[in-house]
């Protein structure tokens, strides 16, 4: 990473803290993280409650909505990030509404990506529909009383075609997802975060959620993934490590981590998942 970004270690970070607001209990931040993601009260002390009061500073003068992007590698922890950052956001002291959306309701269908050919490319930006998605930020950033967005399921790796999320006018809308800094987004972005990590860490990552959830969402029989419920742990790693080889590292290559330089903020996160680093862009270095 080079200029323009200023370079913060972790401690540094934390004292840019400007409030004395509670971080969330141990508790509820159980019911936050994700499956191979925990969540410190320390971290959100020390990493989250700086960059809430940064964000009140920084997005004061924008129009309501304001618009975060929280983008990243698959497995490097963007869902959970953006839901804790959305509960630290909320309980600041001027408790705005704040909504979440996930990229991932904008994929298309899997009937069309097999239609295309692009099953195997799930993720790519390709396999979305950016146009709709840059329509639903323009709604949003037009002001609109009720968005409606379609919902995503991990559970069937499909849109839901029956479910759709209602977001009620908000005062910041986090939109999370790999393709979130893509240029079809970037436009309706006001500030936006990279969450990075070693290539090596993730896939580790990405192969222990794997491990878990063969554990766990795969016993599901509505679960697409429910043929490898059985499958010899073994085996079921020698697929997750061609699909992180194949898919993921590619996608991660090629298409995600050239969004980084477009980002206001990146967070270096260490193999334990904590925030080691930080990268924060400066308001006059802002193109």
């Amino acid at each position: 990473m080079t200029a323009p970004f200023r370079r913060f270690e972790r401690r540094e970070w934390a004292a840019l803290r400007l409030t004395a607001a509670m971080p969330p209990t141990t508790e509820s931040l159980a019911a936050l993280s994700g499956i191979n993601e925990p969540i410190s009260p320390d971290e959100v002390a020390e990493i989250y409650l700086p960059l809430a009061d940064m964000l009140n500073v920084r997005l004061t003068a924008v129009p309501r909505p304001a618009i975060v992007a929280v983008a990243g590698s698959v497995a490097v922890g963007k869902s959970c990030f953006a839901r804790v950052l959305q509960t630290v956001l909320a309980r600041g002291p001027h408790h705005p509404r704040v909504a979440l959306i996930g990229t991932d309701g904008f994929l298309h269908p899997n009937l069309v990506l097999e239609a295309r050919g692009l099953m195997q490319r799930k993720g790519f930006p390709e396999t979305y529909d950016l146009p709709r998605l840059a329509d639903f930020l323009s709604a949003a950033k037009s002001g609109a009383a009720k968005l409606e967005a379609p919902v995503y399921s991990h559970l069937t790796y499909d849109i839901a075609p029956d479910r759709r999320q209602v977001i009620e006018r908000s005062d910041i809308l986090i939109l999370e997802g790999v393709n979130a800094l893509q240029p079809a987004a970037g436009g309706f972005v006001d500030f936006s975060i990279y969450l990075d990590a070693d290539e090596r860490d993730i896939e580790a990552w990405f192969m222990e959620r794997f491990k878990l959830l063969q554990q766990t969402a795969f016993q599901d029989p509505a679960s697409y993934f429910y043929r490898y419920r059985d499958v010899a742990a073994e085996a079921a790693l020698v697929f997750a490590a061609a699909a992180w080889r194949e898919i993921n590292l590619v996608n991660l290559r090629e298409h995600i981590a050239p969004t980084r330089e477009r980002a206001d903020l990146v967070l270096m996160k260490r193999a334990d998942h904590s925030v080691g680093e930080i990268r924060l862009r400066p308001i006059s270095a802002r193109s």
